[in-house]
This record gives C-alpha cells, structure tokens and sequence, in this order.
C-alpha cells in the first residue's frame, strides 16, 4: 500500500526493507499468532500466509520446483489448493508453491543520516542467500525532490554499478514540509545481488496501468500476472518492442499514485491479487521514483516532469499517413497517392518500407524499380505532402571494400557495437550479414548524421521511420555466437521470448561505449530516435523500440498487429498505455499489417484510426492494398468521411499536442483521467477522450450497426446533430451505421474546428469555427494554440499566438427540445 505523510526527518521510520509504515494486517496475523504459538511447526508457520500474499521464492524457469529444492533456499512449500495452479509448482502464472516465510532474512535499516534532500542511510544484513555475489551492505538515499515526488536509491557503495544513462531533473523546493512515503515494501524480502535485484509491495487496490509495451488490456490483471520487459522483435505478444517500468495505481476514493522504476536492465514485473507487486531484475541498481498525483492526470504530468516532455510535432505528423510493405516500384506508390487525389480523400505523408532500398541497404534506393523516386517526392511536396522512408540499424557488411560508404566510414570511425573480443559484432537483418551502430556514442551521431545528409541530396525525405531497433537480428547473438558465461546466461533469466538475453538480437556481452548490450539493450531505440532527430525544423521519427523519455524524440506505433476485430479492440489499450509513458504521438497500423481486412473491419479500423494521435494504414508484403482507393465506393466514402472530420478537428488534437509538450498532459485520454472518482470508468478500454472534451465511442464488432457506450454522470452532445444526453453515469445504446463513428462533446466545453481540405496545410488556411456545448448554466471554455507548424520551440520562444475561449450565459437553453451545440464564432487565422 501506498499511503503519504508529511513528518519531519526524525519522525521517520524504517525497519528490514526500503521503506517502513503500518504493515498490512495479513503480516501482522502472521506474526502475532507465531509468537503466540511458540511450538508453532515451520508449516503450520507457512500455512497461516494467504496464497494471495505468497511472493515466489523459486522463480526460475524451466525448473520442476520440489519440496527439497524450496527447503534448501529456507522458504515455505505448500502446494496450492486452487485447481488452476495444480500444475504449475513455480508459481509464475499461478499460486506458487514455495514461498517466503515471514522470518527471512533481509536488510535492516543500521544508520540514518539528514540531508540538504532528505535522509541517507545504510542497510545492512548478515546472511547471504542463494544468489551469488549476494551485496550485504547497502545504501539507501531518500530525496525529497518536490512535493509530489519522492526518490530512493539503493546503491553498493564498494561498486560502481551500470546507472541508466539519462538526464532527470533534481530539485528541492525549500520551505516545505518534508515528504514521506511509506511503501509497504516489508512483504518479502529485499534482494540486492550481483545479477539479481528484487523487491516487493503491496498495492493500494487492484487497478494497476502502464508497465508497458505488452498487448493486453489497459486494465492490467493482477491473477498472477507476469510482465516481462526486454525489448524484442516480436508480434503484440509476450514481451514487446520497448520497455517502460512504470505504473499508474488508482487508489479509493479517486486519488492516484505513481511508481517509476528506472532501470534498463531485463526484468520480470509479477502483479498479484493480494494486490501486490515484485519487481525483478538482473542488473543496475534500484533507483525508484514515487509520484503523488493526487489525481491520474496529476501522476503523468509528475512523471513526465522526470523523463521528459514529448516534443510538439510538427503540424502534418497530425494528418493522415499511407504505407504499405509492397511498393514494389515508386510509380506503384506514386499511383496511391494520385487516386487518393483523384477521390478527394485527405493524405499529408507517403512512407516506403524496404522495397525502395538497393538490396534492403540503407541509404540507398533501386536505381531501376525506384527510379522515379526523387520525382514522386518533390511531386508530393508540390502538393503540400510529404514523404517518410524506414531505416534499420542494421549496416550491410558484405559489399566490396570502396562500395558501400556507410559501411566504410563506420569500421574507419569505429562506430560499430564490437564483440566481448573486441571485433566487429556481425549478425543478420535483411540486407545479410551485418554490423550495429552504437548510437550510445556521439561519434555514431555524426556519422549518422552524414549519411542521412548525404541520402537527402539524392531523396529530399522528411522524416524517418526507425525500425527493428531493439535492435533486432535474425541470429542469436552473432555469426560467432555468444561467450559462455554469467552475462549470457544469469543465475535468474526474465521471461524473454527464446529463454535467452541473446535470442534474435545482440549478445549480451557485446561491447558498447557507455556499457555492454547487457545493461544497454532496451536502451538501442531510444539513442537510434536521438541521433535521428538533427534537422532544421521539427524533426519527425516514429521508433519502433522505446523506453522511458523517447517522446522528446520521436514517436511509436503499435508493432506489427493483424488485421482481426481482436486487434483493433486492443489498439486502443495500447494507444492509452503510451499517453501514460509520455509518448503520445502513438497509433496502430490501421486495417492491421498481417493478413487482409474484411471491407467492414478496414472501415471501423478508418473510423478509429482517424483518432489515434499518430494515423498511419500500413499492411504487410503480398498482402491485397488496403488503402481506402481500394475498397467499394460506400466504403471509400466512409473512410473519406472519417478522414476529413479528423482534418476538420486538427485545431483541437494540434492544442492538445501543445498540452502534453508544455504540461505532460494526455492526448488520446482515458476516462476515468476525467472521472476518477467514477470506478465504472477504471477498466474502460473501449472509448477514450480526446482530451477532456470530446468521447469517441468506436465500433468494435463485426456485423453491427449501433454501439453500446458509458457516460459518465453530466451532459454530453451528439457532435453531429447536437441533441443531448443527460446521463447518471450508466450504458447506453448509440446508433452506429457503417459510415458513422459516435463522437460526443462534454458539456462547458468549447472546441475549434477548420473546414478540411486534402491535406493540413491547406486546411489550415481555411476559416476556424468554435463549437460550444454549454452547461446547465450556459456556460462553456475552451483553448486555441496556434503557431506555424513547423519551427522548433515556438513556445519557448513566444512565436504563438495562444487564445481562451468563455461563452456566458446569454439566453435559456431548452435541453429537452433543443441542439444545444453552436457556432458561437469564425475566424480565419492560419500557419505563419
């Protein structure tokens, strides 16, 4: 549980753990009734622990766990009762059967000092357990950095150990009450080894978000639910493309708290359902954030202050965006764009996959299948479009010395990530054997830099779409395999795909400037997406591997899903997530990239997609087109349809971008942001908000034309026809025709709208309107952030012109009888 205080510094109290308050009542049962029963028998100890609140002991895979091998490690065995955990005695999706008891040895606080932030102190224990290179003494600093955010860490003072290599502000507000947190962190035990870091603790209910990239509700289920994080070229499963160890817990009665681990390393997150939590990783130190809130939104914008705002886009990363994996010539792509045209349907950005690359090789196109390349681009740019290619890490190796300048000046200015030998690691992407980048290096900046500069004369792109970048391989490890020893294969391994650090990627004892791969893997997408960011205006890159602070470099799309009502559903959950980890410039391929859509998924796909904060349809080589050209007129025109409302809406999503870089607020936000006190709202995945006003309500399901939705209690308005709903906070049927997606206004709001037009540029050259939906009382607000689309910190340097909008009450609204939205003004401002 997660409770807070203010005390001052001598009113602080710590026992065997991190952090000390009121232990949970099952611990006190515990206790008490073995010291009341001193000829208590081990067992009968161990059977008084709720199977809820067992925290694995034996947590390695691939090991039948016995009676005798729990014993040895001085834990509990009890196999447990539940039928469903019967035959799974390690307890990873299930109860485990060995357990800690409560008499295990772990640290105890033996020193306490003030300082100017907070409190520094020693912990110290005096049994080793049964992980080598177990640390007996540690430090432990507690920062008291605002009001809202407190930081621990819990460092080896005899070792320099590996620290996430990223900028995060430290501040101290004088003047304040001291901040005290108390983590109920003394339901298992600390570890602090060489290779294995663990600890747990109690959670405040069951609600549980964020901990991502995995593809799951938004809701996280906390049954035994392991979550590991490794990033990995993988499909929505298991572990996922980027790693975020941070979570949002909701707590009773609203408030909100939030935890930020930052660590790098591989890991294993176990929720429970006592509730509780273990976080469990192979290496670094324990470096935790806690954010207060009181509120979810308060919780991001806290912990967004830590990572780092997201960048505000430049304005057509906001229009919509068509791609596919089977271009096979640029006139082929060229042709797309030309019917998009043709039908009047809205499209600001063209992206080629790899088939424009001469043998998949970057910086470098098909002289003769992509010769009009350069001409399709500077075509688009005289339409106002724009164009996006993909690049991968990985650096063919294989091409004649003198042919190949990327590869070439890479081995002369050493840029590649070497072997444990201290050679070249080489391993296999698409264009063959290949060498890796190490982009931890700022040597590695410049000499990327050159090579897109040099790509640029020949194919005048802008932006990039950096892929495989986990990083991945097609190999394990390299064409020299791996060293056999503890970095390759730890005395505790999370659940990676593979069973291996190496599987289809890197060695882990590969060598990089900054660190080994070990500690540096899930790192790989976020320092490609910072050296990829070195141009004049805003730069535009969607990554796919991520971790914690990429939104101020680049944003992220939703992995290589399929095109299954399944997967529309779960974009959404996905979408949500990354708002919560600071990256809102997200979305899913839409129509999904493998397999080919029904006509009617493709159409609800459109229609949700045209509100992802990030548009792109993207699909998968021999695959049937699926751009909205490709389907029957009625469908055709539902997308357009989709299309220009999210054109017409861009005033609203471009201030709510201005929102998430200046505040750390939310773009696409979950309902329960506005609602916290309305538990309905907590395991709503199906709708979103745009910001605090506008509630879409998609189509999920094949075969139907109404949709069922939850309003919270208030007033909200049909945004097409303008009649209201009052509601109670309740469910309620909505009419939902092929070509309709249901779109609400909340009451006191006021939204800017343009006239759409085929791309942003143009759209937004067309007349603002303001539609005001008012409030019992007639009153309603609202925002406006303008700039000129495209120049770096037009905020930070006061080239913006920011309006507030308030409309009072100026005669009697008839809810009943009445639509009660309204143009309430127009003017014509536009990108200068």
């Amino acid at each position: 549980m997660v409770s807070y205080k203010r005390l001052n510094p001598e009113d602080v109290q710590f026992s065997s753990a991190v952090l000390s308050e009121e232990p949970r009542p099952v611990q006190e049962e515990v206790s008490v009734r073995v010291n009341n029963t001193a000829a208590a028998s081990r067992r009968e100890v161990c059977t008084l622990i709720p199977e809820a609140w067992r925290f694995d002991c034996y947590p390695e895979r691939g090991v039948v766990v016995t009676k005798e091998l729990c014993e040895a490690r001085n834990c509990c065995f009890i196999p447990a009762s539940s039928p469903s955990s019967a035959a799974r005695p390690s307890g990873r999706n299930g109860i485990p059967w060995c357990f800690y008891p409560p008499d295990f040895p772990s640290y105890s606080l033996v020193s306490i000092n003030d300082t100017s932030l907070g409190q520094r102190g020693t912990l110290a224990k005096e049994v080793k357990t049964y992980y080598p290179a177990d640390i007996l003494t540690l430090e432990v600093e507690i920062r008291h950095e605002t009001d809202s955010r407190l930081r621990v860490r819990i460092t080896d003072p005899s070792n320099s150990r590996f620290e996430v290599p990223i900028s995060v502000p430290t501040c101290h507000q004088e003047g304040r009450d001291h901040l005290v947190s108390s983590l109920n962190s003394t339901v298992a035990p600390l570890f602090y080894a060489d290779q294995f870091l663990q600890f747990s603790t109690s959670l405040p209910s069951q609600f549980i978000y964020g901990l991502g990239e995995h593809r799951s509700t938004f809701l996280h289920d906390v049954h035994w639910n392991t979550l590991t994080m490794w990033a990995r070229d993988v499909p929505p499963m298991t572990n996922l493309y980027g790693a975020h160890p941070f979570y949002l817990a909701m707590e009773e009665g609203g408030n909100a708290h939030g935890f930020f681990l930052l660590n790098s390393n591989a890991m294993d997150v176990v929720l429970q359902p006592a509730p509780a939590l273990t976080w469990r990783t192979i290496g670094g130190i324990l470096d935790f954030y806690v954010f207060l809130g009181p509120d979810p939104g308060s919780v991001i914008e806290q912990y967004v202050e830590v990572v780092g705002y997201p960048a505000m886009p430049i304005y057509w990363a906001l229009g919509y965006h068509l791609c596919r994996w089977g271009y096979n010539t640029s006139d082929s792509a060229w042709e797309v764009v030309k019917n998009m045209r043709n039908y009047g349907i809205p499209q600001d950005v063209q992206w080629n996959d790899i088939d424009y690359m001469d043998q998949f090789m970057d910086f470098t196109y098909d002289s003769s299948k992509f010769a009009t390349l350069p001409d399709m681009v500077k075509d688009l740019h005289a339409h106002d479009q724009r164009y996006v290619m993909i690049l991968d890490p990985g650096i063919s190796s294989t091409q004649p010395e003198g042919t190949y300048w990327p590869f070439d000046e890479g081995l002369r200015r050493q840029v590649f990530i070497k072997d444990a030998e201290g050679r070249t690691l080489i391993g296999k992407v698409w264009p063959g054997l290949t060498a890796y980048p190490d982009f931890s290096d700022a040597v590695t900046h410049e000499w990327w830099y050159d090579n897109l500069k040099r790509f640029h004369e020949k194919v005048p792109f802008d932006g990039l779409w950096i892929d495989m970048n986990e990083p991945s391989n097609f190999l394990d490890g390299s064409t020299n395999g791996c060293p056999s020893d503890s970095l390759e294969n730890p005395p505790y391994t999370p659940g990676v795909l593979g069973g291996l650090l190496r599987a289809k990627t890197l060695c882990a004892t590969a060598q990089q400037k900054q660190s080994i791969h070990y500690n540096m893997h899930s790192l790989y997408g976020l320092m490609e997406a910072k050296a990829s960011r070195i141009v004049a205006k805003r730069p535009f890159v969607i990554s796919r591997s991520t971790f914690p602070s990429q939104g101020m470099y680049s944003g992220h799309w939703l992995g290589d899903n399929r095109s299954q009502w399944k997967d529309l559903y779960t974009s959404i959950a996905g979408m949500l997530t990354f708002n919560l980890l600071g990256i809102p410039l997200v979305g899913a391929d839409i129509c999904g990239f493998s397999e080919e859509p029904e006509e009617e998924l493709c159409v609800r796909w459109t229609q949700l997609g045209a509100f992802y904060p990030f548009t792109r349809n993207h699909n998968a080589i021999d695959m049937k087109p699926q751009d909205p050209t490709a389907f029957s007129p009625l469908a055709r025109t539902a997308m357009k349809q989709a299309l220009l409302l999210r054109y017409s809406l861009f005033p609203v999503l471009y201030t709510l971008f201005h929102h998430a870089h200046v505040h750390g607020h939310t773009v696409a936000r979950p309902l329960m942001f506005e609602f916290p006190k309305d538990v309905k709202t907590y395991g709503i995945d199906k709708q979103f908000l745009w910001g605090k006003s506008l509630l879409v309500t998609p189509v999920l399901d094949p075969g139907v034309d109404y949709v069922d939705g939850y309003f919270p209690e208030g007033l909200w308005y049909d945004y097409y026809t303008g009649y209201s709903v009052r509601s109670k906070g309740e469910e309620l049927p909505l009419q939902a025709p092929l070509d309709k997606i249901n779109l609400h206004l909340r009451e006191g709001s006021v939204i800017p709208t343009q006239t759409p037009n085929l791309t942003l540029w143009v759209s937004s050259g067309q007349p603002l309107h303001l539609i005001s939906a008012l409030s019992d009382d007639g009153s309603a607000t609202g925002d406006l952030f303008w700039d000129d689309g495209e120049s770096i910190d037009t905020y930070e340097t006061n080239q913006y012109t920011y309006i507030i909008f308030s409309v009072a009450q100026v005669l009697t609204v008839d809810h009943e009888n009445l639509p009660s939205v309204s143009v309430v003004a127009s003017f014509q401002p536009c990108f200068v």
